[in-house]
């Protein structure tokens, strides 16, 4: 199965899986010392060996995961370049949150007007990372018109944020907690949702407007 991935998608998500196995054992060791679990825990989690087995488990799992989108492709053909498209948008989220619990790692600061900084930057490295990811891989858009793209990268993903919040914000705050579940559990349930909404929106926005070969 995995030999009928092309040598370009094979790399890519090793290096993808490999990416967030290094993101996450950062975050790993800013937040584990503050989870409330035992001390022991903490210091497996904030280990070597954790971060080793994630360094070997994430890249493969990205690769069986792209493996059995191609496999599904056969039967729906958009799920391949589907499936490209939710691996970029893990990494994203990780760039985001890897960078700034990198930052916080490396200075101590977590609040504040040092915190607004780390976070500004660390999204605008992910929003970089997205569009370059999938512009090369995902989409393998090959426009000259760099510019025009950027700009409708940027709105589209612009379009995608504002989903998000509205859509968080009607299930949270409009329809409220249901089926007798807590405001916390329901409150990243309404994150969820928003999630998805936004990842539907960015993905046929991205390749019916930004990155569309016919255009």
């Amino acid at each position: 199965m995995i030999l009928s991935l092309h040598k370009k998608d094979v790399i890519a998500a090793l290096i993808i899986g490999e990416a967030i196995a290094w993101l996450l054992t950062i975050m790993l060791r800013v937040n584990a010392p503050e989870l409330p679990i035992p001390a022991d825990l903490v210091r497996t989690l904030s280990g070597l060996s954790t971060f080793y087995a994630l360094a070997i488990t994430l890249p493969i799992l990205s690769l069986v995961g792209l493996a059995l989108a191609v496999a599904a492709s056969r039967i729906v053909s958009i799920l391949y370049q589907a499936a490209k498209f939710i691996l970029v948008g893990a990494l994203n989220t990780f760039v985001d949150l890897g960078v700034l619990n990198a930052f916080i790692l490396a200075t101590g600061i977590a609040s504040g007007g040092g915190y607004l900084l780390f976070k500004t930057v660390a999204f605008g490295i992910a929003i970089l990372n997205s569009y370059v990811w999938n512009k090369y891989w995902t989409f393998e858009s090959s426009t000259k018109k760099a510019g025009n793209e950027a700009m409708q990268f940027g709105m589209v993903s612009l379009g995608g944020f504002l989903l998000n919040v509205l859509s968080a914000h009607i299930v949270v705050n409009v329809i409220g907690p249901q089926w007798g579940l807590g405001e916390g559990i329901w409150g990243n349930i309404g994150a969820l949702v928003a999630v998805v909404v936004s990842l539907f929106w960015n993905f046929f926005g991205y390749k019916a407007w930004v990155f569309n070969k016919k255009r």
